[in-house]
C-alpha cells in the first residue's frame, strides 16, 4: 500500500503577464504520508499559494504531477476538480467563508448537499461535527452572534464533516488575536490527533511550530524541508 497520500513531481506552473513569463512555482517535488501535519511558509511571491492552489484543487499546474490518494490530479476538467475538491478536500480559510444569514449548522452542512446526502444524513453529522470542536450549543447561531474563534470552529467543522483526505487551512489565525490563534491551533492539533493530514499555509513562525514538518518555499522553489523538533515541546 503506498504511504503517500500526496505525491508531487516536478510541479511547475507559469503566468504570462504580457509578454513576460513568470515562473511562480518551478519544478517542485515533495511526498505527504497520511496524518502528516505540515506547515508551507514563504514570503509573498515565494509561490505558496499557487502550490496551496494546486493542492487543493483550484489550479491545474503547467506541467508536471500531482497525485492525491495515488490518482493524478494534473489531467483532470474542472468538474472533475469540483468533484475531488468536494470529497477529499476540507478548507479553512483566513476570512471564514461563511454565509452570514445562515445558522452554524447550515453552514456546516453545505458540502453535505454538495455530496449529495440526504436530509437526515445531513443533520446528523453536522450536528455530530460541530459538538466534536466545541459548538454544541452553537448549532443555531449566525456568524454575526459568534466570535471571531467560534466561527474559525465553525469553518474548521465544515470542513471535516465529509471527512476529506486532507485540511488545507490558509493562514487560519490571520484575523485572530494571539489568545484566540492559540484555541484554534489547540483545536487543529486534534484534528490531527484523530487521523486527519493537514497542511497549514501560514507566514508566522509561531504559528508553524504547531506542524511536526515545515516546507519552505522561495522563487517558486523549495528552500527547505526539515522535520520541526519544536513540535513535540508545544503540547
Amino acid at each position: 500500500m503506498n504511504k503517500y497520500i500526496i505525491t508531487t513531481n516536478q510541479l511547475s506552473r507559469y503566468f504570462q503577464v504580457g509578454s513576460v513569463q513568470i515562473k511562480a512555482l518551478n519544478e517542485v517535488s515533495f511526498s505527504i504520508k497520511k496524518n502528516e501535519y505540515i506547515a508551507l511558509m514563504g514570503a509573498s511571491g515565494s509561490g505558496k499559494s499557487t502550490l496551496m492552489n494546486i493542492l487543493g484543487c483550484l489550479d491545474t499546474p503547467t506541467s508536471g504531477i500531482y497525485q492525491l490518494n495515488q490518482q493524478d490530479i494534473s489531467q483532470l476538467n474542472d468538474a472533475e476538480l469540483a468533484n475531488i475538491r468536494n470529497k477529499e478536500i476540507g478548507f479553512i480559510f483566513q476570512t471564514f467563508n461563511l454565509l452570514p444569514r445562515s445558522t452554524a449548522l447550515e453552514n456546516v452542512i453545505l458540502p453535505l448537499i454538495y455530496a449529495g446526502a440526504s436530509k437526515e444524513e445531513r443533520i446528523k453529522r453536522g450536528e455530530e461535527t460541530l459538538r466534536n470542536v466545541g459548538l454544541g450549543d452553537r448549532m443555531n447561531h449566525k456568524p454575526n452572534e459568534l466570535s471571531g474563534g467560534q466561527r474559525q470552529r465553525v469553518a474548521a467543522a465544515r470542513a471535516l464533516v465529509n471527512n476529506p483526505s486532507i485540511i488545507l487551512a490558509d493562514e487560519p489565525t490571520g484575523n485572530l488575536d494571539s489568545e484566540t490563534s492559540e484555541e484554534i491551533m489547540r483545536l487543529f492539533a486534534a484534528i490531527h490527533q484523530a487521523g486527519n493530514t493537514i497542511i497549514v499555509v501560514t507566514h508566522e513562525q509561531e504559528i508553524a511550530n504547531h506542524a511536526n514538518r515545515i516546507i519552505r518555499l522561495k522563487d517558486g522553489r523549495i528552500e527547505s524541508d526539515t522535520e520541526n523538533k519544536k513540535h513535540e515541546n508545544i503540547y
